[in-house]
């Protein structure tokens, strides 16, 4: 395993469409998400996807801890292979939310509340699952990047984004909510 260099806002390899993957139990494809795991645990964050550490392939690892999954149990590590994401809902909320490519940065996204998600395993064989509330706000911020999107792209109101710390600083000035109000994802 191998900690991979992570891929900046403006780097090329952030902008492109990823592509899919033929045949996820390839030995390739199981070393790409290991060190993909490795990355992201040292990083530290939440979630990665392959265009963040230069490999345009469409493949995302995360995992939710329990103490940032609404109150549940967390989400165990978790890669999915050519994800599909389909909103449940239309409601949509904000949450602030971080980035490994954006690092130091953080703003406030809006967000489908209920998702499902289509995937495959490293084994071969398609999954799906429902997310809801910081898990699906997870799941979509990787999935985003296996399309060329970064967080700041999906913002509505650019006021919201800024340095982490300085939002933190100035939020908890004006007695509002802490630093993430729970809702960070940084992947």
């Amino acid at each position: 395993m191998a900690i991979l260099k992570i891929a900046r806002m403006g780097h090329p390899a952030l902008m492109g469409i990823a592509e899919p993957i033929a045949d996820p139990t390839q030995p390739a494809v199981h070393r790409l998400v290991s060190d993909m795991v490795e990355t992201m645990l040292d990083a530290p964050g939440i979630g990665l996807a392959a265009p963040q550490v230069h490999v345009p392939a469409r493949v995302v690892v995360y995992r939710v801890p329990a103490d940032r999954d609404d109150g549940d149990a967390g989400v165990p590590l978790t890669a999915l292979i050519n994800p599909e994401i389909e909103p449940l809902t239309d409601e949509m909320a904000e949450g602030i939310e971080g980035c490994l490519s954006l690092p130091g940065m953080a703003g406030r996204v809006p967000r489908f509340t209920k998702i499902r998600c289509r995937a495959v395993g490293l084994d071969g064989e398609p999954f799906e699952f429902v997310a809801e509330g910081y898990h699906a706000r997870v799941v979509q911020h990787e999935c985003d990047h296996l399309d060329g999107i970064l967080y700041p792209m999906r913002m509505t109101d650019l006021t919201s984004f800024g340095f982490a710390d300085e939002m933190s600083k100035g939020m908890e000035e004006s007695g509002g909510p802490g630093d993430n109000d729970g809702e960070a994802t940084d992947g």
